[in-house]
């Protein structure tokens, strides 16, 4: 098999259910589906800040009465994702530039959690775990494939939470991460930081291969809180994105 294909075949491969973050797809509502779909595409700046959601529009795109519509913007509502005005209509919000230091804070004492756990669980296949899913990311930023770039730089961390054996800390902060995360969507193609990532997680990796718990919290530590500087410059280029 040629090197292209390998890559090909590397990426068509369906990460484990336990990293994808949302409720099972079998056990959806319509307004469940609704809420799961435009978060993906707030998150994944498909919907951009300031992106008008009219009611009529979304009626029509799910086929859905309007209640199943209105719980859903209810719930991106109350995640900081969707702002209402009375008089003029629902809007994707801008990225709440002082709410990102708090959920960096949140994210840090959490991962550090699971990193400290992973070090010390003594799982002799968690290298090739980490490993597996580098060469994934590797690959997504090598033919400019970022959303997969994402969805494998997740995996990386949800797979640092199991391997610890807290996935649960992984899904809750699927929940406060959620302004870093459009952030980031930003950073990654604006600031070319694909191959600091790979570096930063390869760190990390290898601390937990070693079991050196204070070498791993460091590195955790110092690749959480790079978000921060980037999203000032991100700021200045992208002022309309930003509140």
């Amino acid at each position: 098999m040629s090197n292209e294909a390998d890559a090909v075949a590397t990426l068509s491969m369906p990460l484990p259910a336990y990293r994808v973050v949302g409720v099972e797809r079998r056990r959806q509502t319509s307004a469940m589906l609704i809420f799961e779909t435009l978060r993906a595409e707030i998150v994944a700046l498909d919907l951009p800040p300031g992106t008008p959601l009219q009611e009529k529009m979304l009626l029509e795109r799910f086929a859905v009465s309007r209640t199943p519509v209105r719980e859903a913007l209810i719930r991106l509502t109350e995640l900081g994702l969707v702002d209402v005005f009375p008089q003029s209509g629902t809007f994707v919000s801008r990225v709440p530039v002082t709410a990102i230091p708090e959920a960096v804070l949140v994210r840090k004492a959490l991962e550090g959690i699971t990193v400290e756990a992973a070090a010390a669980s003594g799982d002799p296949r968690r290298g090739l775990r980490l490993d597996a899913v580098i060469l994934r990311q590797q690959i997504a930023a090598e033919h400019g494939e970022l959303g997969l770039f994402h969805e494998a730089d997740e995996a990386f961390h949800a797979e640092i939470a199991a391997i610890g054996g807290h996935p649960g800390i992984w899904r809750l902060l699927a929940q406060v991460k959620v302004q870093i995360d459009r952030a980031r969507r930003l950073t990654l193609p604006v600031l070319g930081r694909t191959h600091s990532v790979i570096a930063e997680h390869r760190i990390i990796r290898d601390a937990i291969v070693r079991g050196d718990r204070d070498a791993a919290l460091a590195a955790m530590t110092d690749h959480l809180g790079a978000v921060i500087p980037d999203v000032a410059e991100l700021r200045g280029r992208f002022p309309d994105y930003f509140a």
